[in-house]
């Protein structure tokens, strides 16, 4: 099955049994795979109301012996099975009239002219993946378009298809909201001297070789409501354009993904603010973010894009920006006048100049040095923290020259122990001593038990 789209309805096993029943080869038709793959032997039961559809028998002369016998899906997955032909089209139009969606990426449609027989007997087609056929160089005429118009979805991941045809397919379908052109190798873009589509919202145009931002300026002349940009996996160096350029280009542009480009400064991050309804960014994989922290990543990025409610996938509370914001006061404190963002002006204005925050080391001591007294004598000893009580005696054994069974221990805390006094520590205890909370200065007494 398509890793793009998954089909309603359709259970693993079924997938499993079509694939083991019938090899891709070249040459077939449309048709010919159809009746292969959803004939009784190899789909043989209902799915449930609305699953599918069973098409019996009409009065007249009868076409395909099995036409009484298939049993068709609204979503057809018919990727990888050798089609370049149409097929009988008087048959496609009786069988497919209820069809909404169609998968037929990895085939061997090479023609137009083919694809368009397919498409024009489907009536209530709404979503085409042609991904991975041999398109390149495959001119597509106007009229041949024009089967497509009630498309609202269309996949052309790897086809290597033309802007030209692009433009021809953005002019003659008028309700297409969805386009795909990844992996096309795509390194520059036909300029239009119109708007191709007022309808389209998504373009997702990954892993392609777009390098000059005047590339991407042309979406936003040939898209003029594009809500949803996907460029990630193209090289482009920087965003070149004016604040009023980017309004006027993209005015509805919400979400826009450009990962992994080559971004390397931090006013092409600024630029994004002159969209002015963007509100989710991707930008992961940039060399601008390469020297930073997780923390200051995240942190400098939000700071400069005040009005983005989704980074990286993460959503952005009000907590979140005013510590981002916050950090990054901090984190340019020290910066020469001439090299302050402004962001940075901003910000002072809302929260004021900040001091750096004191740096607290909230980890457990290892050691402390501590007073030994026994008896007469007063000795300086430097104790593990990380030991027990049991191995603190081990340790004073040589110091008090007493026997481990012969001893009691008392901490002195050295400010708290006029109002609490000394605390005896157990002798069988496993207690760590950093549990006593003892610091340097402290007390330890050792006491000989009596006989």
């Amino acid at each position: 099955m398509s890793d793009l789209w998954a089909v309603p309805g359709m259970a693993e096993g079924e997938v499993g049994m079509w694939e083991g029943a019938m090899e891709p080869s070249e040459g077939r038709t449309f048709m010919e795979v159809i009746s292969e793959k959803y004939s009784p032997e190899n789909f043989p039961t209902r799915r449930g109301p609305g699953m599918g559809i069973v098409v019996v028998p009409t009065a007249g002369p009868q076409g395909s012996p099995m036409k009484d016998r298939l049993n068709l899906p609204i979503c057809l997955v018919l990727n990888d099975c050798g089609i370049s032909r149409a097929g009988d089209q008087t048959e496609i139009a009786a069988f497919c009239a209820h069809v909404m969606e169609l998968d037929l990426s990895h085939n061997n449609l090479r023609d137009w002219h083919e694809i368009s027989k397919i498409v024009s007997n489907i009536p209530n087609l709404d979503f085409l993946n042609l991904s991975s056929n041999p398109l390149a160089g495959v001119t597509l005429e106007p009229h041949f378009a024009e089967v497509f118009s009630r498309v609202r979805r269309l996949v052309l991941n790897n086809t290597q298809v033309s802007w030209n045809t692009v433009a021809t397919f953005a002019q003659e379908m008028p309700e297409l909201e969805e386009l795909f052109l990844c992996l096309n190798e795509y390194t520059s873009v036909s300029a239009s001297a119109v708007p191709c589509s007022t309808t389209l919202r998504l373009l997702h145009i990954t892993d392609n070789n777009l390098q000059d931002w005047a590339e991407v300026r042309k979406f936003g002349a040939m898209f003029p409501r594009l809500d949803t940009l996907v460029m990630a996996n193209n090289n482009l160096a920087s965003i070149e354009d004016s604040a009023d350029l980017l309004q006027r280009l993209f005015p509805s542009l919400r979400y826009i993904n450009m990962n992994n480009a080559a971004l390397s400064r931090w006013e092409d991050i600024e630029k994004l603010n002159c969209f002015p309804k963007l509100e989710e960014v991707r930008l992961q994989g940039i060399p601008l973010l390469q020297t930073y922290t997780n923390t200051e990543r995240r942190s400098l990025m939000l700071a400069q894009l005040p009005t983005v409610s989704l980074l990286n996938g993460s959503v952005v509370t009000d907590g979140d920006r005013e510590d981002a914001e916050r950090f990054f006061i901090r984190y340019h404190v020290d910066y020469p006048e001439e090299e302050l963002p402004y962001r940075y002006h901003c910000l002072v204005t809302k929260y004021g100049k900040l001091e750096p925050l004191a740096e607290i080391d909230l980890r457990p001591r290892c050691h402390a040095q501590v007073e030994v007294h026994c008896e007469d004598k007063v000795e300086q000893v430097n104790i593990r923290l990380d030991q027990t009580v049991a191995e603190l005696r081990k340790q004073l054994r040589k110091v008090v020259q007493l026997s481990t069974n012969n001893m009691r221990i008392y901490y002195i805390d050295k400010d708290v122990c006029s109002a609490f006094g000394p605390e005896e520590m157990n002798i069988y205890s496993s207690r760590a001593l950093h549990s006593y909370s003892i610091r340097d200065g402290d007390e330890i007494l050792v006491v000989p038990k009596t006989k």
